[in-house]
């Protein structure tokens, strides 16, 4: 069975945690469905490219959150998930998911 890549793991993971928050309302369900990306990407990235690159790649996906805050303002809410996902997702993609 085909695993699905990491950079589609962790792109969801931005995308469906901002989703849930805004459909649900409830920001702590959004933040589970984040968490829970997160650490399966996380896990992925350390089998497919180690411990260094699953470290830097976490940073940057915990970054990206944050970074979606201030984009948002100046973009709107849907196109800064999205930027910060695409970002995240070409960064693991090129990092962990290409070599598989």
């Amino acid at each position: 069975m085909a695993k699905v890549p990491s950079s589609v793991v962790a792109a969801s993971g931005l995308v469906g945690g901002y989703g849930v928050a805004r459909w649900t309302r409830k920001r702590q369900l959004g933040g589970v469905v984040l968490a829970a990306a997160g650490v399966a990407a996380a896990q992925q990235w350390r089998e497919r490219a180690g411990g260094t690159a699953a470290g830097v790649l976490s940073a940057a996906y915990v970054a990206a959150f944050a970074g979606s805050h201030p984009l948002a303002k100046k973009v709107g809410a849907w196109p800064a998930v999205f930027s910060v996902a695409g970002a995240v997702a070409l960064a693991s993609w090129a990092v962990a998911d290409r070599r598989g």
